[in-house]
């Protein structure tokens, strides 16, 4: 998991007026949870940009007036109409202790129903995922060698080692659509073989949508 250092300042004063005199200043007021203590601070919204526009997870090295923290991001919070970044509330890590991510899927392979003229669709991104944090992937990969026209891979086929995904077993991931040309024209011959050839361990990777 990749690691991005933020320098923060701790806040002497909090309320509605502070923040919004911080944030005219191009700072983010945050929010650290999970030990002992809530710690309030601000960092430059420069900063995030590595953490919060970026698909990729990472960890944090919160350095707040030279107090180190490794923490997550727990919540982000944007304005409604210009999407500037109001308020970040981390939670911060601890050996030993499970926390949850949401992760991005990774697609191995390649599906033949893409090869036959349809189109690949991620439908879930991300899967929520729970480990220690010496176990939390980068990215999970997902398997679509065998997706065919009409077919999905589901959560229910991963095979997750060092970590729990959270999400229901029943989730799509991807699926393969059927482009307009080819809708009604059915199987041909040697694909209506195939799957009748097909073993029913498959069917759990493969489901028809």
């Amino acid at each position: 998991m990749r690691k991005v250092e933020i320098i923060g300042f701790k806040r002497a004063n909090l309320g509605k007026t502070e923040s919004k005199r911080l944030r005219n200043e191009g700072q983010v007021p945050c929010v650290l949870y999970g030990g002992d203590d809530q710690l309030h601070f601000y960092a430059p919204a420069i900063q995030f940009r590595d953490v919060l526009y970026t698909p990729e997870p990472c960890f944090v090295t919160l350095n707040v007036e030279g107090e180190i923290f490794e923490a997550i991001v727990q919540d982000s919070q944007y304005h409604p109409v210009s999407d500037m970044l109001l308020h970040v509330d981390f939670l911060q890590l601890f050996k030993g202790k499970y926390i949850k991510m949401e992760i991005p899927v990774k697609m191995e392979g390649t599906a033949p129903g893409v090869i036959n003229g349809g189109s690949l669709v991620i439908k879930k991104p991300k899967l929520l995922v729970k480990a220690l944090p010496k176990d939390m992937p980068d990215s999970i990969p997902v398997n679509i060698s065998k997706l065919k026209l009409g077919k999905s891979t589901k959560v229910g086929a991963l095979n997750p080692e060092g970590f729990e995904i959270q999400n229901s077993p029943l989730v799509t991931i991807a699926t393969v659509t059927i482009p307009r040309a080819l809708r009604g024209a059915g199987l041909t011959d040697n694909e209506e073989d195939e799957e009748s050839g097909e073993e029913g361990g498959s069917e759990a990777a493969e489901s028809a949508e």
